[in-house]
């Protein structure tokens, strides 16, 4: 386990890694997840094996810390992503982001270019205000008084065993601000800034979760959108042999 100081107060984001070529691979979890979760068995598998790879784990998840006096907006974690790449002199490094991590990592990609190479995004949010069906919008539906005074518990007890079992390992007030933020989106809107960066980009659309909305857009301005088959949101557990091809390039 490795760590680097995020914010003024000396907190730290901490994540796992494997060792490996150059550049490295640096895997982002969704909303109330954890990294190792769910991406260590697609680094793990032959297809990827043999590059270098970071299990980051954002501020208020898993194993970093969680201070109270931290906003968790998206430019914020994405500041304390970039403290990890920054720690460990990374430059152009492969961003695999999953969910609310594909937002994080877009803004970052738009703030530090020298930090990233190419961008594998599952699901990732686009725009603000997603419907109100998302885990985000749920948790953001409560106010953070409301949500820390039972919201928190309610949520756990309806996401699913799955879901739940990361989810309990988020700090609760990080959860709600951080999906709140995730709703406000960023400025420019997420799906704005992807359409304009200068890397290798690549977007991953669960094929059980419908068409991709502004799918013409994207592919014109050069993102490569694939549908993986059999895929919900969760694409790394239904279909990972296709999550890993993407990320190596041959799906």
């Amino acid at each position: 386990m490795k760590e680097a100081v995020f914010d003024q107060a000396g907190s730290r984001i901490r994540w796992t890694e494997t060792p490996g070529e150059e550049p490295a691979r640096v895997y982002v979890h969704g909303l109330g997840s954890v990294s190792t979760v769910y991406h260590a068995h697609i680094a793990a598998r032959p297809e990827l094996a043999g590059r270098r790879s970071l299990f980051v784990d954002l501020p208020g998840h898993g194993i970093s810390d969680r201070p109270q006096s931290f906003g968790y907006t998206l430019d914020d974690h994405a500041g304390a992503l970039a403290a990890v790449l920054d720690a460990e002199r990374l430059a152009g490094a492969e961003l695999v982001a999953h969910s609310l991590g594909g937002a994080v990592a877009i803004v970052l990609a738009h703030r530090r270019p020298d930090l990233v190479s190419r961008l594998v995004l599952a699901e990732a949010n686009l725009d603000a205000h997603p419907p109100e069906g998302a885990g985000s919008s749920r948790i953001a539906a409560h106010d953070e008084a409301a949500f820390l005074d039972g919201g928190y518990a309610r949520v756990l007890e309806n996401v699913g065993p799955l879901w739940a079992a990361t989810m309990r390992l988020a700090d609760p007030l990080a959860l709600h601000r951080t999906a709140v933020g995730l709703r406000r989106g960023s400025e420019p809107v997420m799906r704005e800034l992807l359409e304009g960066l200068p890397v290798d980009r690549t977007y991953l659309q669960g094929g059980l979760s419908g068409e991709l909305a502004g799918r013409a857009a994207l592919v014109a301005s050069g993102v490569r959108v694939v549908t993986v088959s059999g895929a919900g949101h969760n694409l790394m557990f239904d279909n990972p042999e296709a999550f890993a091809a993407a990320v190596a390039g041959n799906g």
